[in-house]
């Protein structure tokens, strides 16, 4: 839902989300992106969270009733083809508990990340084996989602979580702030170019 700064003008901008925590604003087309958290008790690997784009108001993305732009939901999908909503922008992976999101706008870290998108995965809690407890990033080209991969991890150690990234955040100097509820600290990410290495 949108509305204005004072309260009024209350609206429904998207539908068929499910359980989103992060969103921002891409800083070159201004539309909104954000994440969604797929539905549970359908198995270790389906459905992915997703990262939506949503660049006009009035989309559905199919919650209830599809999962990941192509999995029919058993119980309420029938009769109601995925390709009636709007698919995600990027699967990411089955339960990792997608939350906080950000395009990166610094200027601390090399160019290649100018304008990318940092996920916090809080974590699975109901699959068998434990996937997600870490920074991902989707690399964009141009406003279109091609790769998903990991960009900070070591919070899971075997099958043992011991922290939960829940929200990112750039700072003014382009660092990247990370928040983890379970070990109760924010973690600052930096980054320093190589001095040249002499012959």
């Amino acid at each position: 839902m949108s509305m204005k700064p004072d309260g009024t003008g209350l609206e429904v901008f998207a539908r068929g989300v499910r359980n989103t925590v992060g969103f921002d604003w891409h800083p070159v087309t201004r539309q909104l992106w954000f994440t969604d958290n797929g539905r549970d008790m359908l198995g270790d690997d389906i459905p992915p969270d997703e990262l939506n784009v949503a660049p006009r108001k009035g989309m559905h993305f199919g919650y209830p009733y599809c999962h990941g732009g192509d999995i029919s939901d058993p119980e309420f999908g029938k009769g109601r083809p995925c390709s009636s909503y709007a698919p995600p922008a990027m699967k990411l992976g089955p339960h990792v508990a997608a939350v906080g999101m950000r395009f990166y706008t610094g200027a601390m870290f090399p160019e290649e990340y100018r304008d990318q998108i940092f996920i916090a995965e809080h974590g699975s809690w109901n699959r068998s084996a434990k996937i997600g407890y870490r920074v991902a990033l989707v690399r964009l080209q141009g406003n279109r989602a091609i790769r998903y991969e990991p960009f900070a991890e070591g919070w899971l150690e075997g099958q043992d979580a011991w922290g939960r990234p829940v929200d990112v955040e750039v700072m003014p100097d382009g660092a990247l702030l990370v928040s983890d509820d379970e070990a109760g600290a924010i973690y600052r990410i930096s980054y320093s170019p190589a001095a040249p290495r002499e012959e």
